[in-house]
């Protein structure tokens, strides 16, 4: 283990920036390589990233790559050259015929990790894709020593790849380390650590809750929290792509817009782009940056992680990139909502039995 260094936080929301900085660390790096992602794609990135773990591969250096089976679909040999070198590729969780197949299969690895020799972590929304290349992502690059952690949660899951009971295989409850919180779910009807973290926070602030999402479909218990909050006089702040990457979700959220806006939460819609941001802010002094949606899906069926701190120059930074993401969005409009078409509300009427798959 090397000596304890003191943690450097680096925000990125420009995937071109995060893809270049991880890039260059994945070159620089001198043992291993754990890379874990849910996406990994046959395109410009991906294959940057294939050839940077390639030449790495040859130089020894010990590599680990978990993706999904469902969200990455490779042409086989992708990874022949990093196998052939020693290189470890495992795929999570192979489709398989359950009897109940669609559920059981839902069960996804959506994790975003990157650990480098005990020094470096990357933590955050993005995948390995030429098509998020425009989109506002939130990925936060820490050297500190708390890799070492975030090394053994990999392994961890790395090890279980094929396993489709987890509960008893792994021990999942939070890990502290130099005043940080990692935070990861295995699926769950009951557990859902994250939601529940999530919740304790929103029930704690005193001033603001500031949440960045792209797929918003909060469950009960969430929307309670968040009223709760907005009455006792937080400013409770939610934002959203104005149109994300999946449609049916934007349909969906519109029937839970109009009941939140009117006890007190403020709306907004990021226009330029698609905000894919996974950030949760309360009262600038605690933060939660990671892997999980506000909706059902994330808190109950997908492996999540998300790192929870009160690193100040995180903060900071999370501040100047919310700031930006205020100016470039617009505010929901109840009139208009109030308004919407018989047939968009009856789209979200048959939707929403789906919404813990959505």
């Amino acid at each position: 283990m090397p000596n304890k260094l003191k943690p450097e936080y680096k925000f990125f929301d420009d995937p071109l920036r995060f893809y270049d900085a991880m890039l260059s660390d994945i070159e620089d790096a001198k043992q291993y390589i754990y890379l874990e992602t849910y996406r990994f794609n046959n395109d410009s990135i991906g294959i940057k990233f294939r050839d940077a773990l390639t030449r790495k591969s040859r130089e020894k250096i010990e590599i680990k790559l978990l993706v999904d089976s469902w969200g990455t679909s490779l042409p086989a040999g992708f990874f022949s050259d990093i196998q052939h070198n020693g290189g470890e590729i495992r795929r999570f969780l192979k489709i398989k015929f359950f009897w109940d197949f669609f559920t059981r299969n839902h069960r996804r690895n959506h994790r975003k990790l990157l650990i480098i020799d005990d020094i470096i972590t990357y933590i955050g929304s993005a995948n390995l894709t030429a098509y998020s290349l425009n989109w506002r992502e939130s990925v936060l690059r820490i050297r500190s020593n708390i890799a070492v952690p975030f090394k053994k949660v990999f392994l961890q899951h790395y090890n279980i790849y094929n396993k489709y009971v987890f509960e008893k295989l792994i021990n999942i409850r939070k890990i502290k380390h130099e005043g940080c919180e990692i935070l990861r779910d295995v699926p769950s009807l009951t557990k859902q650590r994250i939601r529940k973290r999530y919740i304790e926070i929103i029930k704690n602030a005193s001033r603001e809750v500031i949440i960045e999402t792209p797929y918003f479909l909060p469950s009960f218990f969430v929307r309670k929290a968040l009223s709760e909050a907005a009455k006792r006089g937080v400013d409770v702040i939610v934002i959203m792509p104005k149109h994300s990457d999946v449609g049916l979700i934007d349909v969906l959220r519109t029937r839970f817009l109009g009941p939140l806006h009117k006890n007190g939460i403020r709306l907004l819609f990021y226009s330029p782009g698609n905000l894919h941001a996974k950030i949760l802010l309360s009262d600038r002094e605690i933060f939660a940056l990671g892997s999980p949606n506000f909706d059902y899906r994330s808190f109950r069926f997908q492996h999540e992680i998300v790192l929870v701190s009160r690193d100040r120059n995180a903060i900071d930074q999370l501040g100047i990139h919310i700031t930006e993401t205020f100016k470039n969005s617009e505010e929901f409009n109840y009139k208009l909502w109030h308004n919407r078409s018989t047939i968009q509300k009856f789209f979200e009427w048959i939707l929403l039995p789906f919404r813990h798959l959505l």
